[in-house]
């Protein structure tokens, strides 16, 4: 007997993000509930610079964002709402790519960034992401190309390159590649394989930085080691620079809605970016 997939608590998941309105497995719930994930639960590697590896298992992910009103990062985020929309009668399909934002054409980069493809009844295949961090989506995107859409602040777009798929957001008059990936399925073997490069491998940025950000209907909010920023939709910018740790968990309060105790410290390595 085949063993059945995992679930989450979905009521809880729903309560969580806010999310009151339809449950039929359409564009506009799916819009609606991808709205609300983006705005409420953050993306951050804080654990990480706690020193701990990140669980990718659904009750591990479900116990962190859900009921201990955490964030996480792709591995985490995407792989939840996969699991909501899949309960609510969505075909969802996990997809793998090579983060590519502000990176040069000629530095190669893993595949470390899930995402996900939605099956729509009526919009039929779409891209789903909440786990990007400062670039990530707020609204999905349909599967056409070279058709901008209005997926979050900036426009957006997804551009084909043979069997190469790259998500496009435009600044200013520029786009920018976001990542590349393939509409090829993935193994779960290779998304344990890209969470482990992400939280434990010497090379990785999460090991070596702080992030955390928070995508809203008028503005982002980005922390980046101690530096916060506050992205605005009609393009003004704020920045501000944390003094000391204690700022810092106020910062994650505030802008976060995270909460640790006031003893925490994100300095448990000496390469991390918060000393003790």
């Amino acid at each position: 007997m085949p063993t059945p997939e995992p679930v989450i608590d979905l009521e809880a998941y729903l309560a969580r993000i806010g999310h009151s309105g339809s449950r039929a497995p359409d564009f506009a719930t799916l819009a609606a509930i991808h709205a609300c994930h983006a705005g409420t639960i953050p993306f951050e590697n804080l654990d990480i610079l706690l020193g701990r590896l990140i669980p990718t298992d659904l009750p591990s992910i479900d116990r962190k964002l859900v009921r201990d009103r955490r964030g996480g990062y792709c591995f985490e985020q995407n792989a939840l709402l996969g699991a909501a929309l899949r309960q609510l009668g969505f075909i969802v399909t996990s997809l793998i790519g090579r983060v590519r934002w502000q990176i040069p054409d000629d530095v190669p980069t893993p595949l470390v960034h899930q995402l996900l493809r939605v099956d729509t009844i009526d919009a039929g295949p779409c891209l789903a992401d909440v786990g990007f961090g400062s670039m990530s989506l707020r609204h999905p995107l349909r599967l056409v190309y070279d058709t901008p859409q209005p997926g979050c602040l900036e426009p957006r777009r997804l551009v084909r390159r043979g069997a190469l798929v790259a998500h496009q957001a435009r600044i200013g008059e520029t786009w920018g590649d976001v990542y590349t990936f393939t509409l090829d399925p993935v193994p779960a073997v290779d998304l344990e394989l890209g969470n482990w490069y992400t939280c434990a491998h010497p090379e990785s940025a999460f090991r070596h930085s702080l992030r955390a950000s928070l995508t809203l209907g008028d503005r982002r909010h980005t922390l980046l080691n101690r530096e916060l920023t506050v992205r605005h939709a009609d393009g003004r910018v704020e920045r501000r620079e944390i003094a000391d740790a204690g700022e810092l968990l106020a910062v994650l309060a505030e802008y976060f809605g995270l909460r640790f105790p006031a003893a925490t410290r994100f300095g448990s390595r000496p390469d991390a970016p918060w000393p003790t």
